[in-house]
């Protein structure tokens, strides 16, 4: 009875964790933009859901696309953001995908290239490591940058 008890508390505990504690995240800034990415080569994918921002982004970047997505909502109308952000287009069929980080520590600078409808593509994304793990500080490609549209310092 005991062992159930300690089975059941346990369980419990586990339940009341919030997800960013116990989700497997990637241990490394590349890891975490190749999991990003690679999907993007199937055929058929829909896209990252970004509407999670905080899920792929730094905290202060995830607020500001929450706040901006809310507000369109309420207004109905679409948010700033015209686009996939880790592809920087409407419409994707991606190849040739290459993803390189450098960086130590808390902070990273990726380089993701790769061709899009038969254009190549080249994105600077600069990473943070939080404490849910690494997240996307910020993504500039040839439409700008994330931080510049949602005015994020």
């Amino acid at each position: 009875m005991l062992r159930r008890t300690a089975i059941a508390g346990l369980a419990a505990l586990l339940c009341a964790l919030p997800p960013a504690l116990w989700a497997q995240q990637p241990a490394t800034a590349q890891a975490f933009l190749q999991a990003i990415y690679e999907p993007y080569l199937k055929a058929g994918f829909k896209g990252q859901p970004y509407a999670d921002a905080a899920r792929f982004f730094a905290p202060d970047l995830a607020r500001a696309m929450s706040r901006d997505m809310q507000a369109a909502k309420q207004r109905g109308q679409p948010p700033t953001l015209n686009g996939d952000p880790f592809i920087d287009a409407q419409d994707w069929q991606v190849s040739n995908l290459v993803v390189r980080v450098s960086g130590t520590g808390d902070s990273a600078t990726g380089v993701v290239s790769f061709t899009n409808l038969g254009k190549p593509k080249r994105l600077a994304i600069d990473l943070a490591r939080t404490d849910a793990g690494w997240r996307i500080a910020d993504i500039a490609g040839s439409s700008g940058s994330l931080r510049a549209l949602y005015k994020v310092r």
